[in-house]
This record gives C-alpha cells, structure tokens and sequence, in this order.
C-alpha cells in the first residue's frame, strides 16, 4: 500500500425506494407533520369506523319491511328502501314493464364512453360507433319503431335520462367551446364582441335560470302551434351554459401558446386553421385537461336541476319514489346514499381518466 493512501469509507446502502414501506414513509410520515396528521386520521378512523360498520352492515335491515325499518330506526340503517324502491330510483316513471330498454340504452351510452376512452378504438370509425349508439339508445328509450311502444319523454328519467343528459351536453359542448374560445380571440371585432356577449351572458346567471328560460320562456317566442321538446329545450340549455365555461377553459390553454410558434407557422406558409388544427389547439386542450374534466363532471352533477322542469333524472326520480310513499318517506339518508355511491362512481371514473390523460401526454412531452 502506497504511502498516503487512505481508503474511502463504505457508502451506505441505497434506500428502498419501492414497496408498501417506502411508500408509507414517503407519503404518511415525511416528516413530523405528516407523521402527526396520519396518526390523528388513523384515531379518528378507529373511532368512526366500527360505529359506521355497526349502522350501515351489522345492525341494518336490507329486507323491503318496512316494520323492521322502522324498529331498527335508530341503532341500524333502512337499506329495505333501495330494495323496495330501486326500480323507480334508477328508472323514474318510466313503465316497468319496458324498463328493460332503459336498461339497455343507459348499458349502450356507458360502453360507448368507456370504449372512448381507450386507445385501441380512437380510430376513424369511433364516430360512426357512436351515431349507431345514440340512435339505438333513442329508438329503445323514444320506442315506435320495431313493435315496441311508444314512451313520452316526460317518462324519461332517473338514471338514463342522467347518462344521456350529461353525455350529449358534454359531446356537443365541446366544440362550441372550442369555437367560441377562437373567436374571443378573433382580430375581427363584431365576432369577438359576440362571443364576449355570450360567454358573459351565460356565466353571469345560474344554470338554474338558463333551464327557466329554456323551459318556460323559450316556448313563448315561438309562432303559434309550434311546440319544442321539453327534453330538448333541457338539453340545449345545459349545452350552451356548459360551453360558455368550457370556452374560458380553453381560452386560458390558448393564451398559454407562445406566440413564436405562430409567428413560426406563419413563415411556414401555414393558413390560420391550419395553424390552430396542427400546432395551437392539440398543445391548448393538453395544458387544459384537469380543468375541462372538472367541468364535465359539473356537467353530470348539474343534471339534476332539471327536475325543474319536471324531468325526473337520478336525483328528481329519488324525490318522486319517496315522496309519493309515506311509508318509506323516513328512511330517505339510506335513499340518498345508495345514489350518492352511484354519482360518485361515475365521477371518481372521470377522474381517473383524466390522471390517465395527463401521465400519457406527460410522457409524450418527454419523447
């Protein structure tokens, strides 16, 4: 050993950086702060956990008997009312006997938007797939065609009526967003001045009162004996204050883009559309993802002010199926959760796949 020569002391091993332990250290005991915190949820967990399990599984009555409900009021849950009551839950009034063709549009609608969200099917005939969806949906929800009998769309309600409201309003908002989001930009004056109006307009006043309006007031403007859908007129509503905010949405991506890269496209002999189909839009609506997934799930939560106009979705056919029984009347928290474990399945899926979104256009940015 040469003389001076003094060996480096052994570096520690390399922490774990995988696994349940390393992930709990990370996350729930950082540091002294975090460590506290988890250990206060966790008390509070032990405390309210066993008395939720007690109400809601050990001492509750899933039989539709009303007699046990209301002896076991006030130590278990009444889960008899979702027993009892589901049918008109999820299908508001419209007739039992066809409810299967609700069933199965309300099935159609959820596949299409779930085959949507996957890759493989992002191809050219996804549109196609989803005209043939929403016509079959409406010939078994509309009936008239093929022998089976005609419903009124007043019938429409609970859970399909949700799905269809919040999907078509999402679908054809979309684009009218991203119109009008342009044309608030636009150099010429009589279209940003009109986009401006509208987008003002919409988002000064509750979703509530655009429905009045569609509802109530529309039909007064219309020439003598000419009567709109009252689905219809709830639709459009929903649509045109769904894409008023969607448009700031997406004005807020767009101001995002540096103004190099169209200043860049121009040299390049790009025409505007061009500029904003290649290079503008697909960078804006990416910087924009978390924002208009919370607006769509606005969107699906806001349907159900359309009872206003007396269609029962989710939420209205709830109200309609305990309100007109006085004897499941007292058991509406029970009611109430069974659809709140419905709204938030929808939504948590929502938010998933926005996560799933970002990480994918994340790692595309990296390439």
């Amino acid at each position: 050993m040469p003389d001076g020569f003094r060996p480096i002391p052994p570096r520690p091993a390399p922490v774990r950086t995988e696994g349940l332990v390393p992930w709990l250290r990370t996350n729930l005991f950082g540091h002294w702060g975090s460590a506290l915190t988890t250990l206060f949820l966790l008390a509070l967990a032990a405390y309210v956990v066993p008395a939720l399990f007690g109400w809601g599984v050990a001492r509750a009555v899933f039989a539709p008997d009303a007699e046990a409900c209301r002896a076991a009021r006030s130590s278990g849950a009444c889960w008899g009312v979702v027993a009892e009551k589901y049918r008109l839950i999820l299908f508001g009034r419209y007739t039992y006997e066809e409810q299967w063709r609700a069933l199965l549009a309300t099935a159609l609608m959820v596949g299409a938007l779930v085959a949507s969200g996957m890759r493989w099917f992002w191809k050219p005939w996804l549109a196609a797939l989803w005209v043939a969806v929403l016509a079959a949906s409406f010939v078994l929800m509309r009936g008239g065609w093929f022998g089976l009998p005609t419903m009124r769309t007043d019938l429409w309600g609970g859970l399909p009526l949700t799905v269809m409201l919040s999907s078509l309003s999402i679908f054809l908002a979309f684009p009218i967003a991203v119109l009008v989001a342009l044309g608030r930009r636009s150099q010429l004056p009589a279209i940003r001045s009109a986009c401006i109006v509208y987008i003002e307009l919409v988002r000064g006043v509750p979703l509530i009162s655009v429905l009045f309006m569609a509802s109530f007031m529309f039909p007064l403007f219309m020439p003598q004996g000419v009567t709109i859908d009252v689905l219809l007129r709830a639709l459009v509503g929903i649509t045109l204050f769904a894409a008023a905010y969607m448009a700031e949405i997406v004005r807020g991506g767009l101001q995002s883009i540096p103004k190099g890269q169209l200043e860049a496209a121009a040299t390049l002999g790009l025409s505007y559309w061009q500029t904003q189909r290649k290079i503008v839009l697909p960078q804006a609506l990416a910087a924009v993802v978390p924002s208009m997934m919370n607006n769509f799930i606005s969107v699906f939560k806001d349907t159900s002010l359309v009872s206003i106009v007396s269609l029962y979705e989710l939420t209205g056919a709830l109200s309609l199926a305990l309100n007109s029984d006085v004897t499941w009347r007292p058991f509406k928290i029970e009611a109430y959760l069974f659809i709140t474990v419905i709204y938030f399945v929808f939504c948590f899926a929502m938010s998933r796949y926005s996560l799933w979104v970002e990480r994918q256009l994340a790692v595309s940015r990296t390439r």
